[in-house]
């Protein structure tokens, strides 16, 4: 007769394992001795051995049980099932994997093809950081939403962003988020503004399918990430255009 010690040896297991296996009724305790000790005999080794098999093949522990009293037809149908189950898993991991991998990927981990372009674009001449970040952040929200409409609006901004005038607002919109709302300097940049949006061609915000509540909700993180988003959005309106997501002429 074995304690448990020398059962887990000879298993090649640990005490706490049987123990576990104990707790989830997989191996059978013996009756203690007179000493107060269990005793194993050459079966529970088997046993052991057995539920150690299985448990190590990736057979989750609920199962073992099932297996180990199936026949042998019962036994090879169950082995199929749970065989189908861990390939299911196992994809389920690989597709965690590549979205894993994709937070090294950067702009590409939410953003599609034609968006990634356009960031990368923007960097290439020269926009700040800052502004490349917080144009990301912005379509990332858009995407979620509108995924259909990403390659409508990714063409539009690849056209903008062509214009040195606009790459020069877009440079300079790294101090400009850092004026304060009563800057002199506000005015200039809301002409500037309204003059590109003039010159720019008619459907850029004729035909934008943007629904008002995302535009809105863009508006708000211009809003409270900008001190003189106010100030901009009511000078935009003097000057006769809404808004700043969905930038466009007052009706």
């Amino acid at each position: 007769m074995l304690t448990i010690s020398q059962l887990a040896s000879y298993a090649g297991v640990t005490v706490r394992t049987v123990r576990h296996y104990h707790a989830k009724g997989l191996l059978p305790e013996p009756r203690r001795d007179h000493s107060g000790y269990r005793r194993y005999d050459a079966d529970a080794v088997v046993q052991l051995i057995r539920i150690r098999t299985l448990a190590e093949a990736g057979v989750p522990l609920a199962r073992v049980l099932e297996l180990l009293s199936a026949g042998d037809e019962e036994f090879t149908a169950a082995v199929s099932r749970i065989d189908a189950d861990l390939r299911r898993q196992v994809r389920e991991l690989q597709r965690n994997r590549r979205r894993i991998a994709g937070l090294a990927a950067g702009d590409s981990l939410a953003l599609p093809p034609e968006a990634v372009a356009y960031l990368e674009r923007l960097r290439e001449v020269g926009i700040p950081g800052v502004v490349v970040d917080a144009e990301r952040d912005a379509w990332i929200l858009v995407a979620a939403q509108l995924p259909e409409q990403m390659p409508y609006y990714m063409e539009l901004k690849q056209r903008q962003i062509a214009d040195p005038d606009v790459r020069e607002f877009y440079r300079d919109l790294v101090e400009i988020i850092e004026w304060t709302p009563d800057d002199a300097r506000l005015p200039g940049v809301v002409d500037r503004l309204v003059a590109q949006m003039e010159a720019d061609a008619p459907e850029s915000w004729q035909d934008d399918p943007m629904p008002d509540s995302l535009a809105a909700l863009l508006d708000t993180v211009f809003v409270e990430s900008v001190p003189a988003a106010r100030r901009i959005l009511a000078l935009l309106e003097e000057r006769g255009w809404t808004g700043w997501t969905k930038l466009g002429p007052t009706e």
